[in-house]
């Protein structure tokens, strides 16, 4: 094994539960802040596209932007909204505290480390959390669906993960996902080793079956250096 690639929501950041609703109108109310009635509207259809588009991703593989979103919606690409709706996400954005010192420990190891996530939100988004939460310096490299064709579990996207971080056989690969479709039958499908953190409450309209089991299953991201020593 030569790499370790990360999904983020609910693997590297703790899943939070959070009103989807309540973002977009995060983001209305900065687009109408004197007409309340507009800015529900707004919020509706914002959020009618966004459910249409991760539908799209579900049965097709096919990756989306905000931007994506919001020209569904007709709504307007205006900073300030994006930044309110951004700001709302905030707290499901912290980095898991075992992140660090996990990530050191498999560098420790000689294993390249990348992030593949199957996300809508531009890409310097997420590379500011990680970021500001001091774990960005611990990757080779990142890949964010929103600048791929595809997203999980299509084989694009894995295989645009390997090459950011310089490896080109899947079989020397380890992917440590909360997702059983996207994340487990995605990376075994093209080759990988896959580990399952199981503790996402994944929404039902979300779940795809598949018969492909993990290789493993990863209490804590504190355990995982110690999981995939006999790998190695």
């Amino acid at each position: 094994m030569r790499a370790v690639i990360f999904d983020w929501g609910g693997t590297l950041t703790p899943w939070t539960t959070m009103d989807h609703l309540a973002a977009w109108r995060a983001y209305a109310d900065v687009v109408h802040p004197d007409d309340p009635g507009a800015a529900a509207a707004l919020a509706q259809a914002a959020l009618a596209a966004d459910d249409e588009l991760w539908v799209r991703v579900k049965e097709h593989h096919r990756a989306f932007t905000l931007y994506d979103v919001l020209d569904r919606a007709g709504a307007p690409a205006d900073p300030a909204a994006l930044d309110a709706f951004r700001s709302y996400w905030d707290p499901a954005t912290r980095t898991d505290p075992q992140a660090a010192p996990m990530l050191q420990a498999l560098k420790a190891r000689n294993l390249r480390t990348g992030v593949l996530s199957s996300t809508s939100w531009p890409g310097h988004w997420h590379e500011d959390i990680l970021r500001r939460d001091n774990v960005l310096h611990h990757f080779d490299g990142w890949v964010w669906s929103s600048d791929l064709q595809h997203t999980k579990p299509h084989p694009e996207a894995f295989e645009a993960a390997m090459a950011a971080i310089g490896v080109t056989n899947p079989a020397e690969c380890i992917y440590v996902g909360d997702r059983p479709y996207d994340d487990i039958h995605g990376a075994k499908s093209i080759g990988m080793k896959a580990i399952l953190i199981p503790h996402s409450p994944i929404p039902e309209h979300q779940l795809v079956p598949t018969d492909l089991a993990p290789d493993a299953i990863l209490p804590s991201l504190a355990d995982l250096p110690a999981l995939i020593d006999p790998w190695l």
